[in-house]
Order: C-alpha cells, then structure tokens, then sequence
C-alpha cells in the first residue's frame, strides 16, 4: 500500500510539516510506503480556465498528480487560515478538479491539522472538506486535529505527549484500514 502525504504549508517551521512527518513514520511502522511531499512544489497560478485552454496545464500540477495516482490515499495536514482552508491548497483542489475524469473521484484523503489555537485547526478542516467530498473524495470521517500545537513538539519535532501520540497512531491506522477497505471494494 502507497500513502501520498504533504503539510500544506508554505513555510519552513511548520506545525504542519512536523505533524505529517510524524504521520509518515507511523504509516511507515505499518508497512505502508509512503511518499511525502514538500507542498512548494505544487505551486501554481492562481487557477483561470483561460490559463487552462491558452497555455497548458502548470507542470507542478501534472506532477502533484501523477504522484496522487501513484497512491492508494493522500494524507493533508492542513493549517487553517481564518477558520478556512488556505488559499494555495484549496487553488490545487481547482487545478486537479479540472482533469477529466477528476483524480479526486473515490480517492480516500484523510485530512489533518495542527494549530497553536485550541480548537487545532478543526473549522479548517471542514472547510477543506467541502470541495474534496464535492469533488468525489472519500475524506475519512475521523479528522484529526492537533490544538495548542506550539508547546506540544519536542526540538526534534517529536510529540511531547504519549496520549497525543496514541491517537494519532489510531488515527492513521483507522485511515489505512479505511484505504485497504476501499481498494478492496473498488477491485470487486
């Protein structure tokens, strides 16, 4: 099994590149192969169907997804930018919604964030999953939220707490179990 994880984040010291990297070794510990991401590399115009008939698709999207199809199911850790989804990461959603047949039909995505406010990120991830359920995704039901996030990494970027750490391992397991499920009835 292929996972495809990135933390849809721009900047260096995120919150969320450090969870994903953690929801990378865990995927690992259970056998799954994964393939993550740095986010920057899927940069693209902000999305214009005259960009799209007149120019061509942006090289880093075809990337993003043939990387994607490679894949079993995407993991996004996500910040939330004004109780929303960022900019840049619902411009990708557009971008890949525009392929015919879209990737993003009966793809499983697990969504995930992590935020120094207490609601970790929650409202965010709602909002993304609007436009990837609308899209055809299979979104896993049980997002994972990480709140208070700026006192709870170690300075190797490891959770500070076995609790934490607990139900993030669940979750990922709950994802991959979700993901064989699917392929599984996908095959039939």
């Amino acid at each position: 099994m292929n996972l495809f994880l990135f933390g849809a984040s721009l900047r260096k010291n995120s919150y969320n590149k450090q969870l994903i990297a953690i929801a990378t070794q865990i995927a690992r510990e259970q056998g799954v192969t994964c393939d993550l991401a740095d986010f920057g590399l899927f940069d693209a115009p902000l999305y214009n169907e005259d960009i799209e008939k007149n120019i061509g698709w942006p090289t880093n999207i075809t990337t993003f997804i043939k990387r994607m199809k490679n894949a079993d199911g995407l993991v996004i850790s996500s910040p939330e930018y004004n109780h929303s989804t960022p900019g840049t990461l619902k411009n990708l959603i557009d971008w890949v919604s525009r392929v015919k047949p879209t990737p993003w039909k009966n793809y499983p995505v697990l969504l995930m964030s992590a935020s120094p406010s207490v609601v970790g990120g929650n409202r965010g991830l709602w909002a993304t999953r609007i436009p990837l359920e609308c899209c055809g995704s299979f979104v896993f039901p049980d997002m994972f939220s990480l709140s208070q996030a700026a006192g709870i990494f170690d300075e190797q970027g490891r959770l500070k707490d076995d609790k934490t750490l607990q139900r993030l391992q669940k979750n990922i397991q709950g994802f991959i179990a979700y993901t064989k499920a699917l392929k599984a009835l996908s095959a039939a």
